[in-house]
């Protein structure tokens, strides 16, 4: 890669993420003029079209997608590298990209977020929030703080939290509907679905000693955000799948109730993941080393 060629790649990431011309030559300082005349160029030296412009926002074509996958993951490889030869300094420094689960991120990982940086004033912390499946080394995130174990084996998993499921539904909708005692049971009820990644919709399994039964349900409402899904059991929609962390203050109060509990569901355990590297930099180890004192 010729040296000129890195700044070119971070204006591009810095282009794409903000979809804009104008926008771009603020953060830049520069006239919007600058920034299409510098586009230009690189459109010229590649003789690809990277992106459609518009009078307000630009979308990026094929090539220019292409492009910024590879122009992330270089970045990324020449950040680590400078910070692998750096990473015997006693300060942590610099940007550290997060990601983790939306309800769980908002409500337990920004506060530990706000912590981590008031405690190490020199790293820059971007916390993302994303229900979808992620990839550390294709999105250029240094960590991911997800329920249940990924099959991605470059990455190493550290384990913040234990988290059962249960299944459990209001007491309002249990008197009316009655509380089954089996997997077969569980036809006769209305379920709330939640629509996770690629989990086989509206499949519940359920194991008891040995045997595991594979259980197709049915309800009237689904949803793909566990907010929703955990107040529409509140309201009395039906039976509901959550994790301990999620129902545990609605069984002690009585909101929810817990059934079928001779069957066991997966676990949800709470893992922290990162790229399985000899030398972590300074900061990735920092932030390790603080998550797990929180969760101790």
């Amino acid at each position: 890669m010729k040296i000129e060629t890195a700044p070119d790649l971070a204006f591009f990431v810095l282009l794409a993420k903000l979809g804009s011309l104008s926008a771009t030559a603020r953060e830049l300082g520069v006239t919007p003029p600058a920034v299409t005349k510098r586009l230009s160029l690189m459109e010229q030296k590649l003789g690809v079209r990277l992106v459609n412009r518009t009078t307000r926002r630009i979308s990026l074509t094929n090539e220019g997608e292409a492009y910024l996958a590879q122009a992330t993951r270089i970045l990324h490889q020449i950040r680590e590298m400078e910070e692998s030869i750096s990473s015997g300094r006693a300060a942590p420094k610099g940007l550290l990209r997060v990601n983790a689960t939306p309800g769980f991120g908002r409500t337990r990982i920004a506060p530990i977020v706000s912590r981590f940086a008031q405690a190490y004033p020199e790293v820059e912390v971007e916390l993302h929030l994303t229900d979808r499946p992620i990839s550390l080394v294709e999105e250029a995130y240094d960590l991911a703080i997800r329920f249940g174990e990924l099959p991605d084996t470059r990455l190493t998993a550290r384990k913040l939290m234990s988290n059962r499921r249960f299944l459990c539904a209001s007491p309002v909708y249990l008197k009316k509907a009655g509380e089954p005692q089996n997997p077969a049971e569980l036809h006769q009820h209305r379920c709330i679905l939640h629509r996770q990644n690629d989990d086989v919709y509206g499949t519940w399994r359920l194991q008891k000693g040995k045997a595991v039964e594979l259980v197709k349900v049915r309800g009237a409402v689904s949803s793909n955000d566990g907010d929703i899904v955990m107040n529409w059991a509140l309201d009395g929609h039906g039976i509901v799948q959550r994790s301990e962390w999620d129902v545990a203050k609605y069984l002690e109060s009585g909101r929810l109730k817990e059934i079928m509990k001779d069957y066991r569901l997966p676990d949800a355990d709470l893992y922290l993941y990162y790229l399985s590297r000899s030398n972590l930099p300074a900061k990735v180890r920092a932030f390790i080393d603080f998550l797990a004192e929180e969760f101790r």
